[in-house]
């Protein structure tokens, strides 16, 4: 069952990976410091479980469309120092024209900070919080700039947000979710529309289901995400 997340722990850590990040630039320090800022956060020491909410201390940047001309490659440059390789090949193709491209990397960087944050606070949170979208573009930052949670991101891969899901976006196995709100329900169905399973939970507390082989279609409301569970 989730445990209620304190709003002076979301101010402090909103605080920290802001304070962190502004001061890194275009350096991989940013991350230390935000990661020891994170560290000393009072959620962070004693223990405590953040709730989904938590992935929204930082509000994701705004994403820009994919037409918007792209700075070449030979042209991203920071206005002081300079980027590793691994932070260039993150930048690439990332930069509109006209934009400092070391505000593109700090965003890569607070999503690292975040996922650090959450992965030391509670695992199952932090996937579940790119399964959802709370921790966007999750998967360009950590191939590049912090490859320690690959593992997150390919076990997010294979979960499932709210919504409703069909054909070839099903995967038969056990799900479950570990922090639904208390007006999770689910329903899945064959092709035939004949339901295979529902259910919904009241309590907020952890559920879990089977999506078999021959279900068509796997609708969630309120659950928040579901994560792949055993082989999945």
């Amino acid at each position: 069952m989730r445990h209620p997340f304190l709003a002076s722990t979301a101010v402090a850590l909103a605080t920290a990976v802001l304070a962190a990040c502004g001061s890194s630039g275009g350096s991989d320090d940013g991350g230390k410091e935000a990661a020891a800022a994170a560290d000393s956060t009072p959620s962070a020491a004693t223990g405590a479980s953040p709730t989904p909410s938590a992935a929204r201390t930082t509000a994701p940047a705004p994403r820009r469309s994919s037409s918007t001309p792209k700075a070449p490659a030979g042209d991203i440059t920071p206005a002081t120092g300079s980027f590793t390789k691994k932070q260039k090949e993150y930048l690439t193709d990332r930069v509109p024209k006209g934009m400092d491209p070391a505000a593109v990397l700090q965003t890569g960087q607070e999503t690292c900070d975040r996922l650090r944050y959450l992965v030391k606070a509670d695992r199952d949170i932090a996937v579940a919080a790119i399964v959802s979208g709370e921790v966007a573009d999750a998967k360009p930052a950590v191939t590049h700039l912090c490859p320690q949670h690959q593992d997150v991101v390919d076990e997010a891969a294979l979960g499932y947000a709210d919504g409703t899901h069909k054909g070839a976006g099903l995967r038969p196995g056990r799900y479950r979710a570990p922090s639904p709100t208390k007006a999770c329900s689910w329903q899945v169905a064959a092709a035939d529309g004949k339901e295979l399973e529902s259910g919904s939970s009241g309590t907020g507390g952890q559920v879990e289901i089977t999506v078999a082989r021959s279900a068509r279609t796997f609708t969630s409301t309120g659950c928040y995400a579901w994560l792949p569970q055993g082989d999945n």
